[in-house]
C-alpha cells in the first residue's frame, strides 16, 4: 500500500509489467496481481497535495496506455465484464478517474489512448439490457456491476469536466444519450419505495441500502456529466435528439398520484430515506430543465413532442407530451415531504417544484407555437373537434372557470378542483392562442361543443384582480380569435354575444398601474378591440359609448386607450392604440352593413323589436360616437401617428385616412388642421414603431375614396429628418425623396385627397400656412410626373395633384 508521501511511479511500472504478463498468461493469479496493484495505485492517487506530484509524473509514463490495454483485456471481447473480472475492471476505472481529476495533461493522455471511448463502449454494453420503452422497475444489476457503472461514469465526468477535447469526443459518440438511458433505468425516481431485490444476496436491509446508495450516486454523477457536456460555447450544438424524451418523462410520472404509502426497506426518519427523497427531486429538477431547454432550442424536439400525442410509437409507446400535461395538471408535492423534511427545506423544494411546472408549461406553449405543429396538434375529427390536445386545453379553461365559480359561491371544493390553478389557465390559453391563427380553427373554438367565448370573458380570466400572466394568455387568445371576425360571421357573433370589447375594456389592462409591467398585454388587448371595431359598428359602440345602469360611471374603452396613448413611452402601445382610433373612425364613417335597413330588419326580427326603431337607435349611437372622437386629443393622436411613422407607410396611410374621414364633417376639419400643425414631442429619435402587419390589405377596409392598401417597401434611402409636426411628414411623403422607405403612389394620392378634403371645412391663417408649404411641393411633383417616362403608371397621382392644384388655384 502506498502512503501519502510515497512515489507512485514504481506501482505504475509494476502495472505496465503486469499488462505484458496478462498478454502472455491470462491466469487468475495474474489478474489478482493487477487488481491489487491497481487498487494501491488508485488509493495513492486520491492524495492530491502530497510532496510528490504523482499525477503529472505518472501521466508522462506508459500508464495511460497500460490502463486502456488492461481494460480491454479484462473484458475478453465482451461488452461488459464477467463476474470474476469485475473487481479488476473496477480498480482500473478508479485509477483512471483519479489520474485525470483536475489534470488537463492527463486528460489529454487518456484521450490519446482512447480510454474515454472505451468506457463509453462499456456503458453502451450495459445499456443494451435497458428495456424499451423504459419501465418504473429499476434495471436488475448486482452491486458489483453497479460499482463498475458508477466508476465508469466517474471517469468520464473527471476526464471531461471543463475540458473541451474530451467533451467534444464524448458528444461525437452520443455518450449523453447512453449515460441518460443507463442512469434513468438504474435509478427510476420513486422506485426505491416499492422495489424488490435484484438477487437473493441483496434481500437484506444492508444490501438494499448499498444498492440504492450506488444507484442514487450513478444518477447524480450522470446528471453532472450531462450538464457539463451541454456547456459549450456554440449554443447550436446539442448533445440530445428527440430520442431522449421518453427517458426524461418517467421522472414526471413519479411525482403524480397515486403515491406509495411508505418504503419497503427504509424508515421515514432514516438518513437513507432523506437521501433518496433528495435524489428523486434532483432527477425531477434536471429532467424538467432539460425538457424545457430542448423544447426552446431544438425544432425536432418540438415536432416530435407534437407527433407523439397522436402517435405514441413516436417515442416507443410513451406519450411524452401527455405525460408532461398530466404532470402539469396533477403533479403534486410527495406526501413524504411533509413528514420527512425540515420546513425550510420543504418550502424550498416546493418552490423549485412549482418552477418545474412553469418550465414545462413553457415547453408546451413552445410546442403549440411551432408553426409546423399546427396541423399536427390540430385534428379536424368530428368526435373531438380540434383533436386530443385542443380538447384538453379547452377542458382546462372551462374547468378552471367552473371551479372558480364554485369556489367563490361557497360550495365545498373538490380535491381535484382547478380553482386557483392559474398556471393551467395560462398554459391552455397560450397554447390555444398559438393554434387559433386560422379562421377555421377559431371557428371551431367558438362553436359548439367548445363555445369558448363566454368562458374567456369570465371575471376569473378578465378582471382588474386577475393575475397579469393569466390576462396575457387570455388576451393573446382573444386577439387571434378576433383577427378573423371581420371575415367570419360565426366568430364575430360569438365574440359580440360574449361582450368581448366590454370585458377587455374593464379588465384593468389599460390602467396606469399596469403600465410598467404589461405593455405587451396592453398591446394585445388593443389588438383585440382593434380587430373587433374593424368588424362591425356594434363593437365600436361598445368601445366608445358609456354603458347605462350600474356601470355608467365606468370609463369607456376608447377613453382608457387614449389616456394610455397620451401617457405611455412605449412606441408600440402608442401606435397600436392610435390604430384603434383609426378603426373606430372608419367604422363610424363607413356604410356599415350591420346598420343597413336589411340587416336592421333581420336583427329586429331576432330580438322581437321594430326594425325602424333599431335603425334609428343605431343612427343615434353613431352620431354620439362621432362626437366622442371629434376632439382635439383624438385628432392630435392621429397626427402624431403620421408624424412618428416615417419608416412605416402603412401607419402613415392609416393616420391620413382617419384624418381625411374626420375632415368630412364641419366640426372635424378644423381639428385635423390644427393637429397637423401642432409640434410632435419625440421621446427618442431612434424609437421604433410597432411591427406593421404583413400587408395593409388585411388591415384597411375602404371606407372612402381616401383609403388604399399599401405595404412597406425596403429601401436604401437615407434617414428622414425628424418632422416638427405631421405636416412636415405629409410633405415628405408627397416629395418622396430621402425617405427611409418608398411611399407608394397610393399613400401620396391619399395625402393629396386629405389636403383637398381639408380645404372644404377650414379657412384662415392655418389653412394658408398649409397651402403655402404644400403647393410648391405639389407643383414640383406634378411637373416631374408630366415629364416622367412612366406617366401611365402614375396616372392616379397625376390626377390627384392636378385636382388639388385646381382646388387651390
Amino acid at each position: 500500500m502506498a502512503d501519502s508521501s510515497s512515489d507512485l511511479t514504481p506501482l505504475g511500472r509494476r502495472l505496465s509489467d503486469l499488462s505484458i504478463d496478462v498478454s502472455n498468461s491470462d491466469s487468475p493469479a495474474t489478474w489478482k496481481d493487477v487488481e491489487t496493484t491497481a487498487q494501491a495505485l488508485a488509493n495513492g492517487l486520491r492524495v492530491r497535495d502530497g510532496p510528490v506530484d504523482n499525477h503529472t509524473a505518472l501521466g508522462q509514463t506508459p500508464l495511460p496506455q497500460t490502463l486502456a490495454t488492461l481494460l480491454a483485456s479484462a473484458l475478453h471481447g465482451a461488452s461488459i465484464p464477467a463476474l470474476p473480472h469485475i473487481p479488476v475492471v473496477f480498480e482500473l476505472l478508479r485509477v483512471s478517474a483519479n489520474l485525470c481529476m483536475d489534470h488537463d495533461e492527463n486528460r489529454g493522455q487518456l484521450l490519446e489512448v482512447g480510454l474515454p471511448q472505451a468506457i463509453v463502449s462499456l456503458l453502451e454494453g450495459y445499456s443494451e439490457s435497458v428495456p424499451n420503452p423504459p419501465t418504473a422497475t429499476p434495471l436488475p444489476l448486482a452491486i458489483p456491476h453497479l460499482k463498475v457503472v458508477r466508476t465508469a461514469i466517474g471517469v468520464l465526468l473527471n476526464a471531461s469536466l471543463n475540458y473541451d477535447p474530451v467533451k467534444s469526443r464524448l458528444r461525437s459518440l452520443d455518450s449523453g444519450l447512453t449515460i441518460m438511458k443507463l442512469s434513468t433505468a438504474i435509478y427510476p425516481p420513486g422506485a426505491w419505495l416499492t422495489a424488490t431485490p435484484s438477487s437473493p444476496e441483496e434481500n437484506t436491509p444492508e444490501a438494499q441500502e448499498e444498492s440504492w446508495t450506488l444507484r442514487s450516486m450513478i444518477s447524480s454523477w450522470a446528471w453532472k456529466t450531462i450538464v457539463d457536456l451541454k456547456e459549450v460555447k456554440d449554443e447550436t450544438l446539442q448533445i440530445f435528439n428527440p430520442d431522449v424524451l421518453p427517458l426524461l418523462t418517467p421522472a414526471l410520472a413519479a411525482f403524480s398520484p397515486p403515491y406509495a404509502s411508505g418504503s419497503t426497506w427504509f424508515k421515514e426518519d432514516s438518513a437513507m430515506f432523506g437521501t433518496l427523497l433528495y435524489a428523486d427531486f434532483e432527477v425531477l429538477e434536471e429532467s424538467c430543465t432539460l425538457i424545457e431547454s430542448l423544447s426552446l432550442d431544438v425544432e425536432d424536439v418540438r415536432l416530435s413532442l407534437a407527433r407523439g400525442i397522436n402517435f405514441p410509437a413516436e417515442h416507443g409507446g410513451v406519450s411524452c407530451l401527455c405525460t408532461i400535461l398530466d404532470f402539469i395538471e396533477k403533479g403534486d408535492y410527495p406526501p413524504f415531504w411533509q413528514t420527512a423534511l425540515p420546513e425550510a427545506d420543504r418550502k424550498r423544494r416546493e418552490r423549485v417544484f412549482d418552477n418545474c411546472k412553469a418550465a414545462l408549461i413553457k415547453s408546451v406553449v413552445e410546442v403549440a407555437g411551432e408553426e409546423r405543429n399546427e396541423d399536427v396538434l390540430w385534428d379536424d375529427c368530428e368526435d373531438k373537434p380540434g383533436g386530443e390536445f385542443v380538447c384538453r386545453m379547452v377542458h382546462l379553461i372551462k374547468q378552471y372557470v367552473s371551479d372558480m365559480d364554485q369556489s367563490t359561491s361557497g360550495v365545498e371544493i373538490a380535491k381535484d378542483s382547478l380553482a386557483g390553478r392559474d398556471d393551467l389557465a395560462i398554459c391552455a390559453s397560450l397554447s390555444l392562442g398559438n393554434l387559433a391563427r386560422r379562421e377555421k380553427n377559431s371557428t371551431v373554438l367558438l362553436s359548439p361543443p367548445h363555445s369558448l367565448a363566454s368562458f374567456l370573458t369570465s371575471p376569473h380570466l378578465l378582471s382588474p384582480s386577475t393575475d397579469i400572466k393569466v390576462k396575457h394568455g387570455v388576451i393573446g387568445l382573444l386577439k387571434h380569435l378576433a383577427q378573423s371576425c371581420a371575415q367570419s360571421a360565426i366568430i364575430h357573433d360569438a365574440l359580440l354575444r360574449a361582450e368581448v370589447v366590454k370585458h377587455v375594456s374593464r379588465s384593468g389592462v389599460w390602467d396606469e398601474k399596469t403600465d410598467e409591467m404589461a405593455d405587451i398585454v396592453q398591446v394585445g388587448a388593443i389588438g383585440v378591440v382593434k380587430y373587433m371595431c374593424n368588424a362591425s359598428v356594434e363593437n365600436t359602440f361598445a368601445l366608445v359609448l358609456p354603458t347605462t345602469g350600474e356601470d355608467s360611471a365606468q370609463p369607456t374603452g376608447i377613453s382608457l386607450i387614449m389616456a394610455l396613448v397620451k401617457r405611455t413611452k412605449s412606441t408600440p402601445v402608442r401606435s397600436e392604440g392610435t390604430r384603434v382610433l383609426v378603426n373606430v373612425i372608419k367604422s363610424l364613417w363607413s356604410n356599415d352593413p350591420a346598420a343597413s335597413p336589411t340587416n336592421a330588419a333581420m336583427t329586429a326580427t331576432l330580438q322581437g323589436i321594430n326594425s325602424a326603431d333599431l335603425l334609428a337607435e343605431n343612427q343615434r349611437k353613431r352620431h354620439e360616437s362621432m362626437q366622442v372622437v371629434l376632439t382635439p386629443e383624438c385628432a392630435l393622436a392621429l397626427a402624431s401617428l403620421v408624424g412618428r411613422s416615417a419608416k412605416y407607410p402603412l401607419l402613415v396611410n392609416e393616420g391620413v385616412v382617419a384624418l381625411s374621414l374626420m375632415s368630412t364633417l364641419k366640426a372635424g376639419g378644423p381639428l385635423a388642421l390644427t393637429a397637423i400643425l401642432t409640434p410632435i414631442p419625440f421621446d427618442s429619435p431612434a424609437a421604433e414603431p410597432p411591427s406593421a402587419p404583413p400587408s395593409a390589405s388585411s388591415e384597411l377596409t375602404s371606407g372612402s375614396d381616401v383609403s388604399s392598401p399599401v405595404v412597406t417597401t425596403p429601401s436604401t434611402r437615407g434617414r428622414l429628418p425628424i418632422p416638427r409636426n405631421a405636416l412636415d411628414m405629409l410633405i415628405a411623403v408627397l416629395r418622396n425623396v430621402d425617405n427611409p422607405v418608398n411611399f407608394q403612389m397610393e399613400v401620396r394620392v391619399n395625402v393629396c385627397s386629405f389636403f383637398a378634403q381639408l380645404t372644404r371645412h377650414t379657412s384662415g391663417p392655418e389653412l394658408l400656412r398649409v397651402k403655402d408649404s404644400v403647393r410648391p411641393v405639389v407643383e414640383h411633383v406634378s411637373e416631374n410626373l408630366q415629364n416622367a417616362s412612366n406617366k401611365g403608371e402614375q396616372e392616379m397621382l397625376v390626377k390627384a395633384t392636378k385636382k388639388l392644384l385646381d382646388l387651390w388655384a
